[in-house]
């Protein structure tokens, strides 16, 4: 982070990390490779899942218990590791492994395997995050900010963190891993890792700083050191938010008693612009001028064939989508040029919580997390944010049945309230920039069509319910 002025200071405990000895990267890799060509592929997290992994490279390794029991039976491992797949770049991924001698039945579920040769023979490796003790080491080690081999831990100059907070695994599926400390704290851990700051605590945090209630206050973070070109971003510990219920559910059960939310959806508009307005005067923006914005129709283009290639059900409307972005590249021609700032980047429904003390609260911002860092870090139109939920009040109409009566109508009831809760907050309607919030609505739903056929079959006719309307003429 550039901004360190409210950080408190630090302390360093370099006592970590070993060049030689146990943890020495071959004799480590020794013993978890055998374990973790098994036990990664099966989870939620990893990205490379249904190509085999051909190797694995020990960026750091950090000791934060002894992994001999010596203080009392488990030890904590923190690893950064690279993994190999044929004809793909590596991937650098954060793991959090406990080791014991026995494991208890309660800790089960986090086995990950008995290793059998190099210096962690003889010992069960586990998912450290399920264990209450590990968990609350983390919470201690953000509580007191300093330096453990190439871990810094980092707090808000006037962050209080109380100690003894009881730790429990957030059982939501979702690319990164998250410990819910007591009802007062929420700890994210990011499994991918990258050079550089992850958005959702740059942005996060500027917009606590900037006084914003629209989000969860980030309170302490920890980064990754002298590994990469810059520091990344290993895990943020936020606000958490008891009480709160997800857009997403809350919409489902709209949906589901025939009642209205078109209230909610109003508000929610407003709450996003709010956002997008205070991180347009937090953080600096940019101007898509002509060969952005070719670009940028270009990249969409390139996205359309490329699943029309792997769902052929999408060919018979490929031409009606591509008007969409060619009318995207005929603004580039015309000379108009587009405003970008920071946006959220992966904006839907269960982006959204609502709170009794601040109405609608936005979570989550590092945006799409398959795509590059630098992209996601790069200023945006913030058109994008609302195509992404808009498509999420289309898949909360059709949820239950795709082609059920009325989906549509309720669809566009509450697609209306949201644009105009947004304009009403921010005196820009996003349904002014018909051609570019049409551009981003079909890319979305081109993605989706794509993340549907590969995890979700049963879910595909819902973004082909939008494919449908979006392959249509825009009206003039």
């Amino acid at each position: 982070m550039s901004d360190t002025s409210r950080l408190r200071p630090e302390t360093t405990t370099d006592t970590a990390v070993r060049a030689r000895g146990p943890l020495a990267p071959s004799g480590l890799l020794r013993s978890l490779t055998p374990l973790l060509r098994g036990w990664l592929p099966r989870q939620r997290w990893f990205a490379g899942k249904g190509r085999p992994i051909s190797g694995f490279a020990l960026v750091s390794a950090v000791e934060l218990l002894p992994l001999d029991g010596r203080l009392g039976g488990a030890g904590l491992l923190h690893l950064l590791l690279d993994v190999q797949q044929p004809n793909l770049p590596p991937d650098c991924y954060q793991l959090v492994l406990g080791t014991r001698r026995l494991l208890p039945p309660a800790l089960a579920p986090a086995l990950v395997g008995h290793a059998t040769d190099g210096p962690l023979a003889g010992l069960t490796v586990y998912e450290a995050l399920y264990d209450a003790r590990l968990a609350t080491l983390l919470l201690e080690r953000l509580r007191t900010p300093g330096r453990t081999g190439p871990l810094r831990f980092s707090a808000e100059s006037d962050a209080t963190i109380p100690s003894g907070l009881p730790p429990r695994l957030s059982g939501i599926e979702q690319s990164n891993s998250s410990v819910v400390y007591g009802d007062t704290f929420i700890l994210k851990l990011f499994r991918r890792v990258s050079p550089g700051t992850n958005p959702d605590l740059e942005l996060s945090l500027a917009l606590a700083r900037g006084g914003s209630d629209r989000v969860a206050a980030p309170v302490a973070w920890m980064e990754a050191l002298g590994l990469h070109e810059e520091p990344a971003t290993l895990g943020v510990l936020q606000r958490y938010l008891p009480g709160s219920a997800d857009g997403w559910q809350l919409a489902l059960t709209a949906v589901a008693e025939g009642s209205d939310f078109t209230g909610q959806a109003h508000a929610l508009g407003a709450a996003t612009a709010e956002v997008h307005t205070a991180l347009a005067t937090a953080l600096p923006g940019a101007t898509l001028r002509r060969p952005q914005i070719r670009l940028l129709a270009s990249a969409m283009a390139e996205r359309l064939d490329a699943t029309v290639a792997a769902v052929p059900a999408l060919a018979r409307y490929a031409e009606g989508l591509r008007g969409a972005f060619g009318d995207l590249d005929q603004l580039a021609d015309a000379g108009v040029e587009l405003p970008a700032q920071r946006i959220h980047g992966d904006l839907h429904l269960g982006q959204a919580l609502h709170t009794a003390a601040q109405g609608w609260v936005l979570i989550d911002f590092e945006g799409e997390p398959a795509r590059p860092l630098a992209e996601r870090r790069r200023p945006q139109p913030f058109v994008q944010d609302i195509a992404g939920m808009l498509r999420s009040f289309d898949y909360a109409a059709r949820h239950r049945d795709p082609a059920a009566p009325g989906a549509a109508d309720w669809a566009e009831r509450h697609r209306a309230a949201y644009c105009a809760g947004y304009a009403e907050r921010s005196g820009h309607d996003p349904r002014d920039a018909r051609v570019l919030l049409r551009a981003y609505e079909t890319d979305k739903a081109v993605y989706e069509v794509l993340y549907e056929a590969r995890h979700r079959p049963e879910w595909l006719p819902i973004p082909m319910a939008a494919i449908q309307r979006l392959s249509q003429p825009a009206d003039r």
